[in-house]
């Protein structure tokens, strides 16, 4: 993976709160996403598959839920990038991570 392709793929807002989402909770469900950034399914699933083709994420359905989280395999400076980013943008999701909680403790997801 090219520093160029990486930032590409993580210069729209959406795939980036995704990104980060999904590395602070370890793995999120497209409900999950849904929830957290108060956006509709084809537009977060858009988004999903864009950061799978850039192999930043990996999926895995479980019935008829599919989850997401970090490609195993990214490059070391890659998940390092993602995991610093994350734990040092709280403001940056503040408001996302209020939504899923709300939607976690509502139980709307799977």
């Amino acid at each position: 993976m090219s520093p160029l392709s990486f930032y590409k793929c993580l210069s729209e807002d959406t795939r980036l709160k995704c990104l980060l989402l999904i590395s602070l909770r370890g793995e999120l469900c497209v409900c999950d996403l849904i929830s957290a950034l108060n956006l509709s399914q084809p537009k977060v699933s858009r988004h999903l598959a864009e950061l799978r083709r850039c192999e930043l994420l990996v999926d895995e359905r479980r019935g008829k839920w599919v989850y997401y989280h970090l490609n195993p395999e990214l490059p070391d400076w890659a998940s390092q990038v993602i995991q610093t980013s994350a734990i040092n943008n709280t403001d940056y999701l503040s408001n996302c991570l209020l939504c899923l909680e709300v939607a976690a403790n509502n139980q709307v997801c799977c």
